[in-house]
């Protein structure tokens, strides 16, 4: 099996198609196939920020839910927005408003489309994907070594989160350890979250969420070939959320 295991998306729908021409896939109907029947793997926030959520989602829930050529793990704005679709008690801010703006404009019969797939995607998703045939873990924030093969409450914040503090930094952002520095396992970590300006190599783990929806880059990671392939974004850059590390 080959993989092309693609960072936070955040309904920048336009760039995620001028990624899939770029990697190669072809075009039957609005599915990308690739002739060597090659599987993309979405690490999570699909929506948010960006102008396409909602076509997004229709997008996605096609290719991985319908067609059965994709793979999904989800991210901590999907996992905001499933509880929003549930009817919990969630805040529309972070990004999820621009989210709920598209999704409340919706005629009825159109939310309840748009709501079956979101939840029915979310449900069916792994919280991580160990795809074992390129001895690789896909997590949307990334996971540690012994958390491979759990699935309790603390795996699962910290796939979502990262490795979090409770405290915010200097910019009001979570505060969050740089678990990537102390990675010590032999499989492949890919994982986003955290907005970079280049995709970052530490151990055997790899950040690919290269900040599409402020203005940097949508990226895919290709496995076996280990290989990057980016497309620039087409929305307005915001150099203060890119994150920066001492390596």
């Amino acid at each position: 099996m080959k993989y092309d295991i693609i960072g936070d998306i955040h309904g920048c729908l336009h760039e995620l198609q001028d990624l899939f021409d770029a990697l190669g896939y072809r075009w039957e109907g609005q599915m990308p196939v690739h002739p060597e029947q090659r599987i993309p793997v979405f690490v999570g926030d699909l929506t948010d920020r960006g102008p396409a959520s909602i076509r997004t989602v229709h997008f996605v829930y096609d290719l991985v839910m319908e067609y059965q050529k994709g793979k999904y793990v989800p991210g901590n704005h999907c996992n905001k927005l499933y509880r929003f679709l549930k009817g919990n008690p969630v805040k529309a801010q972070h990004g999820l408003e621009t989210t709920v703006a598209e999704y409340e404009a919706l005629p009825r019969e159109e939310k309840e489309e748009v709501k079956r797939k979101f939840m029915s995607l979310y449900e069916q998703a792994n919280l991580y994907e160990e795809l074992k045939e390129v001895n690789t873990v896909v997590a949307h924030a990334g996971i540690k070594e012994d958390m491979i093969g759990r699935k309790d409450k603390k795996v699962e914040t910290f796939v979502f989160y990262g490795d979090i503090t409770g405290k915010t930094d200097e910019k009001g952002m979570p505060e969050r350890k740089d678990w990537a520095k102390h990675y010590k396992g032999d499989k492949w970590i890919v994982y986003g979250h955290t907005p970079i300006r280049e995709p970052r190599f530490i151990n055997k783990t790899v950040n690919i969420d290269t900040g599409c929806v402020f203005g940097g880059a949508l990226t895919a990671f290709r496995l076996p070939e280990e290989k990057i392939i980016s497309v620039p974004s087409k929305q307005p850059y915001k150099e203060e959320k890119f994150r920066t590390y001492s390596d």
